[in-house]
């Protein structure tokens, strides 16, 4: 294999094949070839992943990390991402792979974008949202060969191992291919599902840049729309300050709603290309996109996790509690006691059945999920990463419902309804 084989456009035939470029990329490959919007870029083949691991002597331990004692693996997971950071690419691609993101940024005069695709990532049932690494706005080649390898270490990551353990997947039998874009000038983005419990179609939008909503950051504008693409509701997100750790000084104050970020007729062109993409790749998917000056760009498509059991009927005791509303993540109903979380230094209290309260569901929780009957959140919106994931385990879940954690009180009992958008706790008997 010479150099530039390991460089495959975007616009090539070579990046429909999802077992040289992971799912992700190839489903872009995929949604661009059937003409629709979608950023130019190219990727870095899985094959260059593996060339790095053998020639930095990693592939035995790469086999330790599932198959050695948990001391041993722990180590061994360690060192090849300290291995992976630390040493150069490999020369049999480092050319090629320079004079493509020259190539790219010059012909942009923008920064850059280098996101995971791995081969086991965007396929359903382990879509991985949120557990390996995405850069944006790089600027300067050594930044750029930096981000390429802290892509592949991420695959080593402790967030990452624990998926895989759970869905009996083994770090060394994969790879890690990357996909590497211009950075989308984004006026608004954000993610879409094109379908629902309620059978429509979502959107969530949020100035600027989407990774806050893919973070669960923001408490995103949401919009439902029919299966036809037309639009039926809009609700405006709600806009906080950082919340930072509830051990420091406070950092955020009321929340506040804001202005809707696309006019109704962009919300239906989006429907539109959502239903598009479905099309193409035959399946519900979950997408993300950004608007730039030029209009959308799509820059995701996976496969959308729908549960065949999607609520229950609540018993009749719950009606008559107070309640909140929120956004579905649109999976099952739970209950469970409420454990209050404020910050991340605080997981541990977390107990089997609980129901996790907190403030930012970001998808470092993705823990969690194995073992919570529910999730309700301050911030976030449907599409977001920890959103994917609860849809994966059936885990039902409301985000962006202010004021959780100051009204729902720690310790009590609490119905979580992942397809109405809607938490109670229980006040009265």
């Amino acid at each position: 294999m010479s150099g530039r084989d390991f460089v495959i456009p975007l616009s090539s035939p070579a990046a429909a094949d999802a077992g040289r470029v992971g799912p992700k990329a190839a489903n872009l490959a995929a949604l661009r070839r059937a003409g629709l919007p979608t950023p130019d870029g190219f990727c870095l083949a899985a094959d260059a992943y593996r060339v790095q691991l053998a020639s930095l002597d990693l592939e035995a331990c790469a086999r330790e990390v599932f198959s050695a004692e948990d001391a041993q693996a722990r180590r061994s997971a360690l060192r090849l991402r300290m291995r992976l950071m630390e040493q150069p690419v490999a020369p049999e691609f480092q050319e090629p792979l320079i004079a493509a993101w020259r190539a790219m940024t010059r012909d942009t005069a923008i920064p850059g974008v280098v996101r995971s695709s791995a081969l086991v990532e965007d396929r359903f049932g382990s879509g991985f949202a949120g557990q390996f690494e995405s850069f944006l706005g790089i600027d300067n080649e050594t930044d750029f060969l930096t981000a390429v390898r802290a892509c592949w270490a991420a695959l080593w990551a402790p967030r990452a191992l624990r998926y895989m353990a759970t869905h009996d997947l083994d770090p060394a039998d994969t790879a890690m291919a990357l996909l590497i874009q211009p950075l989308v000038a984004a006026r608004a983005a954000g993610g879409g599902l094109s379908q629902t419990a309620e059978g429509g179609m979502l959107i969530n939008a949020t100035a600027g840049l989407g990774s806050a909503i893919a973070q669960g950051e923001v408490a995103p504008d949401r919009y439902e729309l029919g299966r036809n693409g037309a639009l039926r509701e809009s609700h405006a997100g709600i806009e906080y300050h950082q919340p930072g750790c509830a051990h420091l000084p406070k950092l955020s104050k009321s929340p506040a709603r804001k202005q809707l970020c696309l006019a109704p007729a962009r919300v239906e062109e989006l429907g539109r290309l959502m239903l598009e993409a479905e099309a193409v790749m035959g399946m519900a998917v979950e997408i993300e996109w950004a608007m730039d000056d030029a209009g959308f760009k799509l820059l995701q498509a996976r496969p959308l996790h729908l549960d065949d059991k999607q609520t229950e009927s609540p018993d009749p005791i719950w009606l008559r509690q107070p309640r909140l509303r929120g956004q579905p993540a649109g999976v099952g109903w739970g209950t469970g006691r409420a454990c209050v979380v404020n910050c991340e230094c605080e997981i541990s209290r977390i107990a089997p059945g609980d129901v996790l309260v907190t403030k930012m569901a970001g998808p470092a929780l993705g823990r969690v999920l194995a073992i919570v009957a529910g999730v309700v959140s301050e911030l976030g919106g449907s599409t977001s990463h920890l959103a994917s994931l609860a849809r994966e385990r059936c885990v039902p879940m409301v985000l962006g419902v202010p004021g959780a954690t100051m009204q729902i009180p720690d310790g009590t009992q609490v119905a979580v309804d992942g397809v109405a958008g809607i938490v109670r706790w229980m006040a009265n008997r």
